[in-house]
């Protein structure tokens, strides 16, 4: 009768080896949809955050302030609120103002990733006719809309493709996705918390601490051997026509 003898270490290596494969061919995968499902999920939640803007626009005849770094998610403006400047047109979303979630420890809207989500809104004053030179930036100001609808209102937020070409405010010819947008909304994305050293990551956040650069960037994710370096920034914007039809339908506008 033969012995019955155990697993040789050369057994056992082949089998750990075949393990690592089978592991490595799940995992991989694996880390692939969770990251798509968080993709998804932002891009969700940042349509979501649009309709809540929408909603408080139609309720309260004007658009939300973006909240700054220090008003724990609520709206920051100088003043009387509805009646003075923002305090900032470039800042983040203003989640305890909106009553929305999921929010960080003191209160600012966040991605799936934690990272804060950003929003501007425009800054346009008209400046003819004289009838037509309002104190304070009207899509912003309580009746403001209304008020400055013959002007006519002129959102100015752009958002390009790239961010090669962009002068000022405005982007290179042909590269402009939008020119007139009331509202842009964007995640960081995964890459948020360290950000991306590429041309077209540093436009945003934007405008780098000023409310005079309105140009933004938005375009599929690319890897850091790109031209333009890794971007993974996940934006929508506002139609300022969506925006209008919405406030019409209410009976706000004109």
């Amino acid at each position: 009768m033969k012995n019955a003898h155990g697993f040789t270490l050369i057994e056992m290596a082949v089998a750990l080896v075949v393990i690592a494969l089978l592991l490595g061919s799940i995992l991989v995968p694996l880390a692939t949809q969770v990251e798509q499902r968080q993709i998804s999920d932002t891009k969700k939640h940042l349509e979501e955050i649009k309709e809540a803007l929408i909603g408080f626009a139609i309720a309260n005849g004007r658009l939300l302030c973006p909240a700054s770094a220090t008003s724990n998610g609520a709206e920051s403006f100088v003043g009387v609120v509805g009646a003075s400047a923002c305090t900032t047109y470039n800042g983040f979303v203003p989640a305890a103002t909106l009553g929305i979630s999921p929010v960080d420890d003191q209160g600012f809207a966040i991605d799936p990733w934690g990272n804060r989500i950003r929003y501007s809104v425009t800054n346009w004053v008209p400046s003819t006719p004289p009838s037509c030179a309002p104190s304070t930036p009207p899509f912003t100001t309580t009746g403001g809309m209304s008020t400055n609808w013959s002007c006519p209102l002129a959102p100015n937020l752009n958002v390009c493709s790239t961010a090669t070409g962009i002068s000022g405010s405005i982007c290179a010819a042909g590269t402009a996705l939008t020119t007139g947008a009331p509202v842009v909304i964007y995640s960081t994305g995964k890459n948020g918390g360290y950000g991306g050293t590429g041309l077209d990551e540093a436009a945003n956040p934007n405008p780098n601490s000023t409310d005079n650069d309105r140009a933004f960037v938005s375009h599929v994710p690319t890897p850091s051997t790109a031209p333009n370096g890794e971007f993974d920034d996940i934006m929508t914007w506002l139609s300022p026509n969506i925006l209008y039809n919405r406030m019409v339908a209410a009976g706000k506008l004109p």
